[in-house]
């Protein structure tokens, strides 16, 4: 990173909002919060206690789950202090290199392991006779920690090309969190080329991720119409259905945000809520409402629990 940077201390201006709104505001992203920690960790739990959920598939979701609680965890409590304390808003320079650096990380590797999530589900409906020999316990460490090592080196290159740069002046980002665009805005030097390649590197993780998971379940969709019975084929679209949902909602606001011409601040940090607040939250919602083993172990937890209390 530049020894010219004069900058010591980035002012996040935070979202475009009344200043009445700061304490519902507060309230409620609070509350969402709390409630993904809370059931990105119930996963993690109910999927370590019962044996039945020990399998690739769950495997790679207790990754998602502690990769969300995380994502989470990088952006919200710092944004809660900026909408209640006006002191908040400040984070010194070295804070907000590693906000970005960890926010970018989590993000590529929840990428790269939604493709991984797609391949094996690709792997499962496709060769169900074979399925346990091609996807065995070795493989999946192998996969998951692929995914977080080539998510720790894109954000490196993120990281290094946005801090790079020399700032020495203007020090107010346009936003709620350190992120690349908004703090190239600010660098005292040409950006052109750091935003060209920034561009692309996220491009063509975005963009190759997105194209393997779509091939993944153009495979799938062939293999489930051939599945005979309609019961089978039933269960394998809702297999899927529930991973193709936070894939969704995960990749439309960043490819909204990283690779669309031009950027507008007050859009920019309206999306980034939706993927920072929200989509953290989808994971534990939708796979346990609309998974039925998940759903079973929950029940079996409980009264586990309950059953342990009265005795």
């Amino acid at each position: 990173m530049s020894n010219a940077s004069l900058v010591t201390v980035f002012i996040l201006m935070g979202f475009p909002h009344a200043p009445a709104l700061d304490a519902p505001l507060f309230g409620i992203f609070l509350v969402v919060y709390v409630l993904t920690v809370l059931g990105n960790l119930l996963i993690l739990l109910v999927i370590r206690v019962d044996s039945h959920l020990h399998t690739p598939m769950y495997y790679f979701l207790t990754n998602l789950s502690f990769i969300d609680m995380w994502f989470s965890t990088v952006t919200v409590p710092k944004m809660l202090m900026t909408l209640v304390f006006p002191s908040g808003r400040a984070i010194s320079f070295h804070s907000c290199v590693t906000q970005l650096y960890f926010f970018h990380f989590l993000a590529s590797t929840e990428c790269f392991l939604y493709t991984v999530m797609s391949y094996d589900r690709y792997l499962a409906i496709s060769y169900p006779l074979r399925y346990t020999s091609m996807m065995s316990g070795s493989t999946c460490a192998l996969l998951a920690t692929g995914t977080w090592l080539s998510g720790s080196l894109h954000s490196a290159v993120q990281t290094t090309l946005t801090f790079h740069l020399p700032y020495c002046g203007p020090n107010q980002i346009q936003h709620y969190f350190c992120d690349a665009p908004p703090i190239l805005k600010l660098a005292c030097a040409d950006t052109s080329a750091n935003e060209m390649v920034i561009f692309v590197d996220i491009g063509v993780v975005a963009s190759g991720c997105f194209l393997l998971i779509v091939l993944s379940y153009v495979s799938i969709v062939c293999s489930i119409l051939q599945i005979r019975t309609s019961e089978g084929r039933h269960r394998a679209f809702q297999t899927c259905v529930s991973h193709c949902t936070v894939v969704l909602c995960f990749f439309i606001p960043c490819v909204f945000i990283y690779l669309r011409p031009g950027s507008r601040d007050a859009v920019d940090g309206v999306v980034a809520v939706f993927y920072t607040v929200l989509t953290p939250l989808l994971n534990p919602v939708v796979y346990t409402l609309r998974n039925k083993e998940v759903k079973k172990a929950v029940l079996k937890l409980r009264d586990k629990v309950a059953h342990s209390q009265r005795e």
